[in-house]
């Protein structure tokens, strides 16, 4: 499973989710689920095509899954659902 987090630079609260991200993904496991910071400024084209409209978004597996940034809890539950 490959999970993209969607931010800019100097963003606060992206810097926020990715360090979030990062704790949520660990208790999976390395590698069960890669996970790459995407900056949007320098991807646009790619945000585009999902249908982004802000930052700290969330795609996995190429899809956009959370428009916004989720609770822990909510893409937590959402790696293992696709995890199963």
């Amino acid at each position: 499973m490959k999970i993209e987090l969607f931010s800019t630079p100097g963003c606060s609260r992206c810097a926020q989710a990715s360090t979030g991200l990062k704790v949520v993904l660990a208790a999976f496991g390395e590698g069960r689920v890669i996970w790459r910071d995407v900056n949007l400024l320098d991807e646009i084209d790619y945000a585009v095509k999902l249908g982004l409209i802000s930052p700290s978004a969330i795609a996995i597996d190429g899809e956009l899954v959370f428009p916004s940034l989720p609770d822990a809890a909510a893409l937590r539950a959402e790696i293992v659902k696709r995890l199963r």
